[in-house]
């Protein structure tokens, strides 16, 4: 559960103590993460710290009753002139929204006003897969061999995009399997997504094959219910570590910025999807609960067909 103290929030003490039981109940009964737990409270100690200076005093729950659109109209403008993007001033809005209807359910009035502002629009931006040869220039050891590395470094490092290459998973999804868990070639892998939900990915070949190299090389015990992957002193592998080495293959294979690890579950859907794989599988093997989240691959692939028309037909 995240909580924050009393004293690190610009509120009156009734407000105080909702804030703790709303991050409690964002914790345990809605099962966000820990980290989305703490944007969400970081978004609302930025409103309520916006509303000190607003109102002229730390608000209690009866200014939050009281609030008008244009008290939430000055707090967006605010956060805009912070140099947000539409994007974050979207996520502060939202919020804010949030704690607001866990007031109300509470008993504690409505803040009307919060709903009654439109939400900032924001360009839809697609997914950016990489391209297939380099997602495998990616998953192969050898791609870094010439590197001042442990061997086994690399191939941990291997191991772990090969799992989001070739099962799609996400950094934390990789990073949270146990010794135990370690993927098998021809086995579906019990993957825990977000919100606690669990999917079965399938396993190919080239994936557990990397997990087997890395396991064969890597110079730790790892006990049974400790992480796969470790780092170079035997503890639980950063996600920070998997995203400096994407950034330095990056710089190494000539991809755009947009070559992160999470590119590489990008690529899974998208690649599958441009050879024939049914949209609903691909939803499945994403974890991803709404079939509208999984159609925007679907625009992804429409685009790469657009460019090359637009690039081989002779009238084009």
């Amino acid at each position: 559960m995240s909580e924050f103290p009393p004293i690190a929030l610009p509120a009156a003490p009734d407000v105080q103590a909702q804030f703790r039981a709303w991050t409690a109940h964002l914790a345990a009964e809605r099962r966000l993460s820990p980290l989305s737990v703490e944007g969400y409270g970081r978004d609302v100690r930025f409103f309520l710290g916006f509303l000190q200076d607003h109102l002229g005093g730390p608000p209690a729950l009866d200014d939050l009753r009281t609030l008008e659109p244009r008290d939430v109209r000055a707090f967006l403008a605010r956060r805009r002139s912070e140099g947000l993007s539409s994007r974050s001033v979207m996520r502060a809005l939202a919020a804010a929204r949030s704690f607001a209807r866990f007031l109300e359910r509470q008993g504690h009035g409505s803040a009307s006003a919060l709903s009654a502002i439109r939400a900032p629009k924001i360009a839809r931006s697609l997914p950016k897969p990489i391209p297939a040869a380099a997602a495998r220039q990616i998953v192969d050891a050898q791609t870094r061999a010439g590197e001042e590395r442990e061997p086994w470094v690399l191939a941990r490092d291997a191991a772990v995009f090969s799992l989001l290459y070739g099962c799609g998973l996400r950094i934390a999804e990789a990073l949270s399997l146990t010794r135990a868990e370690a993927p098998r070639s021809g086995h579906a892998l019990t993957v825990t997504g977000k919100g606690g939900k669990t999917r079965q990915v399938p396993v190919i070949a080239a994936v557990a094959g990397a997990v087997e190299a890395y396991l064969d090389l890597c110079p730790w015990t790892l006990k049974p219910d400790g992480p796969l992957f470790v780092g170079v002193k035997g503890g639980p592998l950063s996600p920070r570590i998997v995203q400096r080495v994407m950034q330095e293959m990056r710089g190494a294979l000539g991809l755009p910025e947009t070559a992160t690890p999470h590119a590489l579950r990008h690529s899974f859907a998208t690649h599958l999807l441009a050879r024939g794989g049914d949209l609903r599988s691909i939803q499945e093997l994403l974890g991803h609960s709404s079939l509208s989240t999984t159609q925007i691959y679907t625009e992804v692939d429409t685009e790469r067909l657009i460019a090359v028309h637009a690039a081989a037909h002779p009238r084009a």
